[in-house]
């Protein structure tokens, strides 16, 4: 099936320009019934778009000749709404090109001008706390808006802190860590915990946020993860969850031991990584920076600021490729649907063509048939004119009778009905098949 532009108004997106003037020409109740909604859900969209909308009241001082300024209407941010589809996917104010920051060197922001503990990390310890364990050891809280940190209970603690800390750092250089603004389309890179590695998995219990924590470095945005790692230890599986078996109490041998085993699973290990992404749907960069032993990081932090500031103009590089790429396949696209077009009107024509001609075959035929019929009802009617007046009474009576039972034999009806191969070929059009 095909997609045709929509004749409905109510089906055309309104765009926030358009909404902006309309709510500010005419009370919001008239704005609501021109497109068939309610005031309080216009109103509604009007948040959606960050349109200004009259404040209650304002329509009655307007009319008694005091009137208030109307504020302007607020550029688009990255990730907004540029309009109102009510039938479908709004368009969003897409992301500016990535810039790396200017090289030169820009004042630190005083330690003391920031918070002891990071915005993002404010009331995070408690999710954890009561966050639930998997079966290999690591948290899952209930919420999803929180910092990006996986970790097991006894190691979250000290992950939300180097967080803290790696969060301080960026913003002491005034680069903004935030939660991924709504509707920017990015993507989180995947976690694989596993310190050496492995096969693929079809499935993970680990836990990950409903929106990716980013630094924004000039106008680069890094996505930030921070998880504890696995390793592959022996263990045996106890009251729901896998527990290593040097962690097993010793206990004193018996002449009857119940049947268990032992297995090989991935639990925490205790060591945390900072794994550093591009968010960019088509902008592939991933870095990880790994503790040796527990606590190594507080001294490497600084370092992975300033190696994070270095690698931005890479991923500027792979943005800049990437969106070369995406406008060739693009083109490309937009070559094939020129030719995709015009096979199908081509099909189309030919389809006109064969069905016409067999309806005007079927008109034929019929015709040909009606005509033998007409010609049967004539000689009827000729020969009754010789009968006596009883018998032609009941002969012309019964052809009057038979007649009804007949459908129309008129060939010129027959004709004005028959549609030709343009008329179907645009009927096509009108309805998709």
């Amino acid at each position: 099936m095909v997609d045709y532009p929509s004749t409905r108004k109510d089906e055309t997106p309104v765009s926030r320009e358009q909404l902006y003037e309309e709510v500010w020409a005419e009370p919001m109740t008239k704005v609501a019934l021109k497109y068939g909604v309610s005031s309080s859900f216009m109103a509604r969209v009007c948040t959606w778009l960050n349109v200004p909308r009259p404040e209650r009241g304002y329509w009655a001082k307007l009319a008694v000749g005091k009137s208030t300024k109307q504020p302007p209407l607020p550029d688009a941010e990255p990730g907004d709404e540029l309009e109102w589809n009510r039938y479908g996917p709004a368009r969003r104010a897409k992301l500016p090109v990535p810039k790396p920051p200017r090289k030169r060197k820009s004042r630190l922001r005083n330690r003391s001008e920031l918070p002891e503990r990071h915005p993002l990390l404010q009331g995070a310890q408690q999710y954890f706390d009561e966050a639930r364990e998997t079966s290999n050891g690591y948290l899952r809280p209930s919420k999803r808006l929180m910092v990006d940190v996986i970790a097991s209970k006894q190691t979250c603690s000290r992950a939300l802190d180097v967080a803290n800390e790696l969060f301080l750092l960026f913003e002491e250089r005034g680069y903004p860590v935030a939660f991924e603004r709504h509707g920017l389309g990015l993507r989180r890179y995947g976690v694989d915990e596993r310190e050496k590695g492995g096969r693929d998995r079809n499935y993970s219990e680990l836990w990950s946020p409903s929106r990716d924590t980013i630094v924004t470095i000039g106008s680069v945005l890094i996505g930030l993860t921070i998880f504890e790692m696995s390793e592959n230890v022996e263990a045996k599986y106890q009251d729901g969850k896998y527990v290593r078996v040097s962690e097993l109490p010793v206990r004193k041998t018996r002449r009857y031991e119940s049947y268990s085993w032992t297995s090989m699973h991935d639990l925490p290990s205790g060591r945390l990584c900072i794994q550093a992404y591009s968010p960019y749907q088509r902008a592939n960069w991933q870095r990880q920076w790994r503790e040796t032993k527990a606590g190594d990081f507080p001294g490497k932090l600084s370092a992975i600021v300033k190696e994070l500031k270095r690698e931005t103009a890479t991923i500027v590089q792979l943005v800049e490729e990437g969106e070369r790429k995406a406008e060739i396949e693009r083109k490309e696209w937009e070559a094939k649907q020129i030719i995709w077009r015009r096979e199908e009107e081509e099909r189309r024509r030919v389809k006109a063509i064969k069905e016409s001609r067999e309806e005007l075959a079927e008109i034929i035929k019929a015709w040909v048939k009606a005509k033998g019929i007409e010609d049967f009802f004539a000689d009827v009617e000729k020969r009754a004119a010789n009968l006596d007046e009883e018998q032609k009474t009941i002969v012309l009576e019964r052809l009057s009778q038979a007649q009804t039972l007949i459908d129309s034999t008129d060939a010129l009806q027959w004709l004005a009905a028959w549609k030709t191969p343009e008329e179907r070929k645009n009927s096509y059009n009108q309805y998709g098949y």
